[in-house]
């Protein structure tokens, strides 16, 4: 059988690791190489976890600890480390602390591995695929899918411009949440395989010294909270990481902010998204629209191609900062402009996230400093969910099926649709 695969990221890994070598396997990958930073959802951090409570909406995923374990030591045996872990101590009280002032601790145990060791991940997975004879085309973009008894992959060589057409018996889309363009074309021409499309998150990258958040650090690495604003918007932290860095992340026609943690080298704050999730009702249907515009904004208000920076006591004022003082950005100063986000946010939306913060400052005395530091805007798109009952040949497996959030949970998503095929 011959199968295409859109997209390298942790979807794609889960489905190449399972599927049986006799099938003639091509993966279409848009960018450059291996080595490329961007390889989709797992080219930065490498935050893993096991729970029940996240990570997507797949109950053949959720409730299989073993196979989220599973998953975890393959990373972790291809990255060649040992990822580290929070101690868990006084969980039971920080969960009380966290319900007592509105908050909801997520279950879960978490594992990082870190943004340098991702890079040791992709390169011995790309291996131990290319040795099972699969084939790999980067610079390839797919641009649309024609489905047919057979599916027509109709893809771009960026290096050469030139355009192809490949037809295939089984097509697996793998193009996480930053394909969201392609899922927007195809969604377009067969409307009936969108099942919802309501979501998205808009918050911002929120930075502190690790001394304010040490104990919360250690005991668990990684902290997830869900708030509920008087507003009646549901706020949550995303992607903690302990002793990290603040990038930015490029899509094609908007730049966002983001974070990671590198296994080998700390620096001295800590930083984690706070997210503000934004439900839609028709007749709008457009939600990863609405995130794009908002962070098309930011872009222009920071003069094109930067980010906005921002210090809390600033934002809660509604005043542009103008210098900071006590709290340093890790983030590469070319990349940022200080200014306003209340000029970008809704106003319910900057409502929502002074809330959280100060709330979360009666848990973590130092959290609600006036000096800490606000980048914006993170966006987290929820991918379109996507009915994969609906033709036979052609399937949506990770993030772009709007059925998981996760690393975890996106490369079981591909483990269980090779199984059936198998």
């Amino acid at each position: 059988m011959k199968i295409g695969v859109i997209g390298f990221g942790a979807a794609a890994v889960g489905f190449l690791k399972e599927i049986d070598s006799s099938n003639d396997v091509v993966v279409f990958e848009m960018n450059k190489d291996i080595f490329s930073s961007s390889i989709s959802g797992i080219r930065a951090d490498g935050k893993l976890f096991v729970s029940s409570e996240m990570g997507g909406d797949l109950e053949e995923i959720l409730f299989d600890k073993q196979l989220q374990k599973d998953i975890v030591d393959y990373y972790s045996k291809l990255s060649e480390t040992e990822p580290e872990i929070g101690s868990r101590e006084n969980v039971n009280e920080l969960e009380k602390q966290f319900f007592i002032n509105g908050f909801k601790l997520v279950e879960s145990e978490f594992f990082h591995i870190g943004t340098d060791k991702l890079k040791v991940f992709l390169k011995n997975a790309h291996k131990e695929f290319v040795d099972k004879g699969i084939e790999f085309r980067f610079n390839s973009f797919v641009k649309d899918i024609e489905i047919n008894d057979r599916i027509k992959i109709i893809y771009l060589n960026r290096e050469t411009r030139e355009e192809f057409e490949e037809f295939f018996d089984k097509v697996y889309v793998a193009v996480g949440r930053s394909g969201f363009k392609l899922i927007d074309t195809l969604s377009k021409k067969y409307p009936d395989i969108i099942l919802s499309n309501t979501k998205v998150d808009l918050g911002v990258r929120f930075e502190l010294p690790d001394i304010v958040v040490k104990e919360l650090n250690e005991a668990l690495y990684e902290f997830k909270v869900k708030f509920k604003s008087s507003n009646g918007q549901i706020v949550r932290t995303f992607c903690n990481n302990p002793s990290g860095y603040v990038v930015t992340e490029k899509y094609s026609d908007f730049i966002t902010v983001n974070g990671h943690a590198i296994h080998d080298q700390k620096s001295t704050n800590t930083n984690f998204a706070i997210l503000v999730t934004h439900s839609f009702t028709k007749p709008f249907n457009d939600p990863n629209g609405y995130g794009s515009y908002i962070a098309k904004l930011s872009n222009i208000l920071a003069g094109g191609d930067k980010v906005i920076l921002q210090t809390y006591g600033d934002f809660k004022k509604g005043k542009r900062t103008k210098k900071l003082w006590k709290v340093f950005p890790t983030l590469n100063q070319e990349e940022y402009v200080l200014g306003d986000l209340n000029l970008v946010f809704p106003s319910k939306t900057s409502q929502s996230l002074v809330e959280f913060i100060d709330n979360l400052n009666k848990i973590i005395p130092g959290i609600a400093d006036d000096e800490n530091l606000l980048y914006g805007v993170e966006v987290k798109f929820y991918g379109k969910k996507i009915d994969n009952e609906l033709f036979k040949n052609l399937k949506f497996i990770g993030d772009c099926s709007g059925h998981t959030r996760s690393i975890v949970h996106a490369t079981a998503h591909g483990i269980l649709e090779a199984r059936k095929l198998i």
